[in-house]
């Protein structure tokens, strides 16, 4: 516990002589986190005495479980989505039966069970004033698990302050196809455009600060500001408390919609649930406003909105990009491979970038692949086998030369070593036919199960594909029945057949 005295020169450092956090770091001799604690806290008031109750909350013992195993697990989740005690009231209320304690009381426990947990933060809110129409936007952070699989991900938010409605959609991460498709899905759900919103100076958006209001801002934006017709206003540079109502709603969002961490199948679908689920919460009342819900001040905003265009505008980005000898490219700055086609091979391709994907077209602008976009500063390489198992089913002697051969996977280049040459060929198809179907692994699984039952023909490949993958149901064995000859019973001779195919009866 630091004094008085020594949480006032880290402030003095910082907001009187300047310092950033590093400096004020080196220069108390303290931990960078414990600094911009300091810097950032708001209440200085005297903390009141813990209550002296043993058993606190005790008309929650029912609940406790339930709470302790929330917050628990909040201890894996990152640190800004984790529950309030607004949260966990929620959910005791909706999913909780025969729950009726008080909101006071569910707040008193969950506070000192995060003490006790280290859970502890706070975390405040700047309110401001602005005229029907407007809106504020800015990205947070979220972790979330689309099919099993963890991202650590970005959402980004639609604030309108006069209201405090707001929208958010969630990404892989930020960039200029993440913050078109949100605002773009934002203002077809909410049927109309805000005259003004508030940026910051972000890289995403502004290429260059010039004295002022001016900033030079990418081609895209423009183009996609002109279709809409709102004006565009950023803030000072390190100035974020100019658009404090979305920096609130960040923190609300991610603490009301995304806690605890998401878990759905389908980006896509969940960012529609999102979208109504925020007008579901609109049906409270208004922090500032009592005996007013924010969804009856949205009206103001609805009805001070410009219309949406007549035409649709694409969010997409395109980029003619150059492969090299394996038909591969890559994008950010070389950190992400993609693959394009063998038939490809130093040339060039055209590109089609949304927020989930990138799109490989040929000349005539045919798809030629299709791949989920890669996120993050960590190199990755994202491969579609189906034109180069289709370019080299057409060539199958040349395989070993081609250099396809030595990026396949161990057991492929094990399981096409073993096939006869006549057969390579009607194999190769089969596995572009089956990865077609339900993708590369599938077909990589079903050869695992031809090298282990020597099974190097297509026919067979693709039977163990069908036992692996299609809907078959298991047949039970058939129990003998009445009339039906033992195998020692069958006659041993074909005299007995003959006799059978001439109407006679066997004895």
């Amino acid at each position: 516990m630091l004094s008085m005295d020594q949480i006032h020169r880290i402030r003095q450092l910082f907001y009187e002589q300047g310092c950033n956090i590093s400096e004020i770091a080196r220069k108390t001799g303290l931990d960078w986190k414990t600094v911009r604690k300091y810097v950032d806290k708001e209440d200085f008031n005297a903390d009141n005495p813990l209550p002296t109750e043993r058993n606190l909350c005790p008309i929650l013992d029912p609940y406790k479980p339930i709470i302790d195993g929330w917050l628990r697990e909040d201890k894996k989740a990152p640190r800004k989505q984790r529950h309030t005690a607004k949260r966990v009231y929620k959910r005791l209320s909706r999913e909780a039966e025969g729950f009726s304690c008080s909101y006071r009381t569910v707040a008193a426990y969950v506070k000192e069970k995060k003490k006790e947990l280290n859970l502890s933060q706070k975390e405040g809110f700047i309110p401001l004033i602005h005229s029907p129409g407007e809106a504020q936007a800015d990205f947070g952070a979220a972790d979330f698990y689309e099919n099993g699989l963890h991202h650590s991900g970005k959402y980004f938010v639609m604030d309108y302050p006069y209201s405090n409605q707001g929208y958010l959609q969630l990404h892989y991460g930020e960039n200029m196809e993440c913050l078109l498709e949100s605002m773009k899905a934002i203002f077809e759900h909410a049927g109309g455009v805000p005259t003004e919103i508030w940026f910051d100076n972000t890289s995403t958006i502004v290429t260059k600060i010039l004295s002022g209001d001016d900033r030079e801002v990418t081609d895209r934006f423009t183009r996609f500001q002109e279709h809409y017709g709102f004006k565009a206003v950023f803030c000072n540079p390190d100035s974020g408390n100019e658009k404090g109502g979305v920096e609130s709603k960040v923190k609300y969002d991610r603490k009301n919609m995304l806690v605890p961490v998401p878990r759905f199948i389908s980006l896509e679908q969940y960012n529609r649930h999102l979208l109504e689920e925020c007008d579901r919460d609109a049906d409270r009342e208004h922090y500032r406003h009592e005996g007013k819900t924010i969804e009856e001040l949205y009206e103001s905003d609805r009805k001070a909105f410009l219309p949406l265009p007549k035409v649709p505008f694409d969010t997409a980005s395109y980029e003619l990009v150059s492969t090299d000898g394996w038909g591969k490219f890559k994008l950010n700055n070389g950190k992400h491979t993609y693959s394009a086609s063998p038939g490809l091979a130093g040339g060039k391709v055209w590109l089609k970038k949304t927020a989930e994907h990138i799109y490989v077209l040929d000349e005539k602008q045919q798809l030629v692949a299709r791949h989920r976009r890669l996120y993050g500063d960590e190199p990755a390489e994202s491969m579609e086998w189906l034109p180069y198992l289709k370019y080299i089913a057409k060539k199958p002697r040349s395989l070993r030369n081609s250099g396809i051969y030595s990026m396949m996977p161990e057991p492929m280049q094990k399981y096409l070593d073993a096939c006869k040459n006549s057969e390579r060929g009607k194999v190769l198809r089969a596995l572009s036919e089956l990865t077609d179907r339900t993708g590369f692994d599938s077909a990589v699984q079903t050869v695992r199960q031809a090298i282990e039952y020597q099974a190097h023909d297509e026919d067979s490949l693709k039977n163990l594909y069908r036992r692996l993958y299609a809907d078959v149901p298991q047949l039970p064995p058939l129990s003998p029945q009445k009339g039906v000859l033992s195998l020692a019973q069958m006659p041993s001779g074909l005299s007995a057949y003959d006799g059978l195919l001439e109407g006679r009866c066997c004895s």
